[in-house]
């Protein structure tokens, strides 16, 4: 099932759903903000993405800094639980697609996916 953690304030995403759409696919859209992913969901979209959870952080958001999460002795399993318990620090739009991920960074990015 084609899948995208989406944030409708968010132009990459909005653009991503878009470039989604305009090939003619129906995406499950999934508002993470409201219903963020489980720290099992989230470890199994990093590991499919080959990446690991500071490729997935939104550096820039208030929290970051706030948590300490800039911290490099932090584990990998603190990062997620910091994710899952503040979704804004997950980076956007993830597209799911099977046993695939990707960031829609640019949005055609996911592409490579589909």
């Amino acid at each position: 099932m084609l899948t995208i953690w989406h944030n409708p304030r968010c132009s990459k995403s909005r653009a991503t759903l878009a470039l989604l759409q305009e090939r003619g696919l129906s995406p499950r859209v999934v508002d993470y903000l409201k219903d963020p992913p489980s720290a099992a969901t989230l470890k199994k979209v990093l590991a499919v993405m080959g990446k690991g959870p500071r490729d997935l952080i939104r550096k820039g958001e208030a929290a970051y800094a706030a948590l300490g999460l800039d911290d490099p002795a932090l584990s990998d399993a603190a990062l997620v639980k910091a994710m899952v318990e503040n979704p804004i620090l997950i980076e956007r739009p993830v597209v799911l697609n099977g046993d695939r991920a990707a960031l829609g960074r640019p949005p055609e990015a996911v592409l490579a996916i589909l």
